[in-house]
């Protein structure tokens, strides 16, 4: 019985691992006959795993998914991965509980070298609430199975106003920028592209029909979402060139702050949007790269009246 127990394991193991297995392969990789796989695999799937067999020279077998979640097999790394994952959930406000849950069921079975190795993650890590707004994860669900099947879905939109419009939208992609989570969408209402804080629907989203495939509006989605929140929005926007080259810029600008595009290998290009020119100077000065001002004309004036504020703080006189 135990060696039989063992062969399971294995056995779905190797499935797990790849899409599909012929029975010969199967056979090799255990050291037994065909038979016996066969019989292992009817074990399996009287334990709810839906494994498929498929006939023919290129049939085989295939864990695919079921009606039901069946225990699952991880390998070492794979287990730290997920409970250090579960540690540090606090991307979807509202998922705490349930990631403690998932967490506690999972150290239960770690070995103790591998419980080892998550809390030394845990013991020197430090959680800074960011104070984002709450998200449903049932919500983050519904979204993204909509984008995944073409729905198309009807929800209530508080506007950035406090006023509340019902919007039809094909939801196209989800985006996370840390704090806040943003859906890309054809908005049948204003037949264009548009970008919604997933914290402001304020209703469940109702199926709406499907819709046809269609191609997001960039081929770089997540530049056009970024552009979408960071800029497009306001009524004051600047370019300033940054003497760091894009990979460099990109890791203290928040794709919720500003779009960077690469120019050369040396420099790149900020695009800023706010609702006042005056903010961009400070916060251009903030990510602490020497920076010149492409546009506007108006920007300039604004960093030149900064400079010589500071100037005169710091008692320099001209």
């Amino acid at each position: 019985m135990v060696e039989t127990s063992a062969r399971l394991l294995k056995l779905l193991s190797l499935l797990q691992a790849r899409r599909d297995w012929s029975g010969a392969q199967l056979a090799e990789r255990l050291g037994v006959t065909l038979r016996t796989v066969r019989r292992d695999v009817d074990r399996l799937r009287d334990l709810g795993y839906p494994v498929v067999a498929r006939p023919g020279v290129a049939g085989g077998y295939r864990l695919e998914a079921g009606t039901a979640m069946p225990p699952l097999l991880l390998d070492d790394d794979e287990a730290v991965a997920v409970a250090v994952g579960l540690r540090t959930a606090g991307t979807v406000t509202g998922i705490e509980e349930m990631s403690v849950r998932a967490l506690a069921k999972l150290e239960q079975v770690l070995p103790v070298r591998l419980r080892r190795r998550v809390n030394a993650v845990g013991e020197a890590t430090v959680s800074l609430a960011h104070g984002g707004p709450t998200v449903d994860p049932a919500l983050l669900t519904r979204l993204a199975t909509a984008c995944r099947d073409r729905d198309a879905l009807r929800f209530d939109y508080g506007r950035a106003d406090g006023e509340t419009s019902r919007r039809v939208v094909e939801p196209v992609r989800l985006a996370c920028t840390g704090r806040r989570w943003y859906l890309l969408c054809w908005d049948r209402s204003s037949e264009d592209w548009r970008t919604f804080r997933v914290d402001r629907i304020a209703s469940v989203p109702l199926f709406a029909g499907r819709f046809p495939p269609r191609e997001p509006p960039s081929e770089d989605v997540a530049a056009y979402i970024s552009r979408a929140i960071s800029t497009a929005p306001y009524q004051y926007q600047g370019k300033v060139l940054l003497h760091v080259p894009a990979e460099v810029a990109a890791e203290r600008v928040s794709p919720a702050a500003g779009v960077i595009e690469a120019r050369d290998a040396d420099t790149c290009v900020l695009h800023l949007g706010g609702p006042s020119l005056a903010e961009f100077p400070v916060h251009v000065a903030r990510i602490g790269f020497e920076f010149e001002v492409l546009e506007p004309p108006e920007l300039v004036d604004q960093v030149r009246r900064l400079a010589e504020m500071f100037g005169r703080a710091a008692g320099i006189t001209r």
